[in-house]
């Protein structure tokens, strides 16, 4: 493991201890699970902008005019109204 010092303003201090006493975890642990979180998430962005690049919108145009236009399976509607 590696440790990290870094600066916090106070308020927001407050809350992440807040926070770590309710769900019963350490503060150490809520930011490690909350900086994981956020990497993930920007690496998630990244990963589908580079997709989008390699994508074409008239490909998928194309892809789509194959799907049928009719209306859905009553189950498929059933699960829409959920």
């Amino acid at each position: 493991m590696t440790n990290l010092s870094v600066q916090l303003p106070e308020s927001l201090y407050k809350q992440i201890e807040a926070l770590a006493v309710k769900e019963n975890i350490s503060i150490e642990q809520l930011v490690a699970i909350a900086l994981s979180a956020q990497v993930s998430a920007w690496m998630t962005k990244d990963y589908l902008e580079e997709k989008a690049k390699r994508g074409s919108w008239e490909r998928f145009q194309q892809v789509l005019s194959k799907v049928p236009d009719v209306e859905p399976e009553e189950y498929d509607k059933q699960l829409m109204d959920s």
